[in-house]
């Protein structure tokens, strides 16, 4: 054999031997997270991971993430990351313990969730900012001021990072998708992506509920409770032209509320009564007496409407921990919402429609649900800032306002505009959509992902 030849096949082994090398190190580093299993876990035919991506190694910074491969084929289905909202409060626990995770607490284990979004998609539920649930900072300045910016740089810098974990997953379609304040998170992050050029393949993003725009969101809250019967007409009057909600949550954030707005907001919350989640008004509530709740919240819906409760007496297990690969630094517990972050709150006042809108000229699709009894974030202003959004993006409507449905059931409203833009409700649904109507939600999510319209009422129907 020639030298040349010789030299030619020693350095493609050379070559083969440290791809291999790369190879085995990078499985090795998602293998490390790999959970054996879970304490009360039903049998599952899917892989599910957990751990720490460290987004600042000078702070000491890490986010926490639990990872569920989708049932069937997770090489080519998509890669979806979801953030909750708060600010502060855990992907974890209400995403994916609450809401559209494979699993529910339930007296001390686990049930399956027959709704889970891993039925369709590659679930990615990421803690963040540092602070929420079991993501930390070493330096514990950081949770001084945290603001909207500082989480997008580091959910960036997440993602970037749990991609060198898991490199195969690089090329799958990728979608954001949140609730609530993660109408800041998610449009933010995904406005991140495409001015660095990050290699994502980021196809769009969906938020329920969400935070868009502080007067318009929070002021729509009267005309909910209003027709909704849950105040007067009076109070109504007093709450749209003497002092708004907007006003109220504005005052709350400076330090305290003005005599006139402290009696309105009185007479609100008296009608309203404290027996009513506002995050669905049709919703019965915890009650604080396990008794009370055996004796009247079981015979009256199949929702455990206990499953926070549930779901932190689980996550605080130290047995749950450990199989999750979990931690607590500069904590005695795990909550669902941040004891140490202080957020600027002034950032709930940053509108996030033009982030919206930028996101549309840059050809990502964007979907904004509603769940119709939340009264906390109402359908009523999302709509209305939607659909003056497509107005200022000169977007025609491709699907009219409609019901759409799921089997033979109204399942909600939907609009899409220039087939980019789409609005819809979820009938029937809370703040946190997938808890209450879950069915629904999935067949929304799928929708989503397929890129098709929501369903239209069968010949038969």
């Amino acid at each position: 054999m020639m030298l040349p030849q010789i030299c030619t096949m020693f350095m493609f082994a050379t070559t083969f031997l440290v791809i291999a090398q790369v190879f085995l190190a990078v499985n090795a580093l998602s293998e490390a997270d790999k959970i054996v299993s879970l304490p009360g876990q039903p049998q599952i035919n899917f892989q599910h991971y957990a751990g720490y991506i460290t987004v600042d190694e000078h702070q000491q910074r890490a986010l926490f993430y639990y990872f569920a491969q989708t049932e069937v084929d997770p090489a080519s289905k998509p890669l979806v990351l979801w953030l909750n909202g708060g600010p502060g409060c855990s992907s974890l626990g209400a995403g994916a313990f609450c809401e559209h995770g494979p699993f529910k607490p339930s007296k001390n284990s686990l049930v399956k969730n027959d709704y889970s979004w891993n039925k369709e998609a590659n679930m990615l539920y990421l803690e963040s900012p540092a602070g929420v649930g079991f993501s930390y900072s070493a330096n514990r300045s950081f949770y001084v001021f945290v603001d909207d910016q500082m989480t997008a740089r580091d959910n960036l810098v997440f993602l970037q990072r749990w991609f060198t974990k898991f490199p195969e997953y690089q090329n799958n379609d990728f979608f954001i998708t949140g609730e609530s304040y993660g109408g800041h998170y998610v449009p933010q992050l995904a406005q991140l992506i495409v001015q660095t050029k990050a290699k994502f393949n980021l196809k769009g993003i969906a938020i329920g509920n969400p935070l868009l725009e502080f007067n318009t969101d929070f002021n729509s809250r009267a005309e909910f409770y209003w027709s909704h019967g849950l105040i007067s007409d009076s109070t109504y009057e007093a709450f749209t032209k003497v002092c708004n909600f907007s006003q109220i949550r504005r005052q709350y954030q400076n330090g305290g509320l003005t005599p006139i707005c402290a009696q309105v907001n009185k007479l609100v919350s008296g009608e309203v009564s404290k027996f009513v989640d506002t995050y669905d008004v049709t919703l019965d509530v915890c009650l604080a007496s396990v008794d009370q709740q055996a004796g009247v919240l079981n015979q009256l819906q199949e929702i455990d409407v206990c499953v926070e409760d549930e779901t932190f007496e689980y996550l605080n297990k130290k047995e749950v921990q450990e199989a999750l690969h979990a931690k607590l630094v500069g904590i005695t517990r795990w909550t669902v919402c941040s004891d140490v972050l202080r957020y600027n709150m002034q950032n709930l006042e940053t509108p996030t429609v033009p982030v919206l809108g930028a996101l549309v000229k840059s050809g990502i699709r964007v979907l904004v649900y509603s769940g119709d009894q939340d009264s906390v974030i109402p359908l009523t202003g999302t709509r209305t800032l939607v659909n003056g959004l497509a107005k200022e993006l000169d977007l025609s409507t491709t699907v009219p306002y409609r019901a759409w449905f799921e089997g033979r059931q109204v399942a909600g409203w939907t609009q899409v505009y220039g087939d980019i833009l789409s609005f819809a409700t979820i009938r029937g649904a809370a703040h946190e959509a997938p808890f209450t109507q879950p069915e629904r939600s999935l067949l929304l999510f799928k929708a989503f992902l397929d890129g098709k319209p929501l369903p239209e009422a069968s010949s038969s129907t």
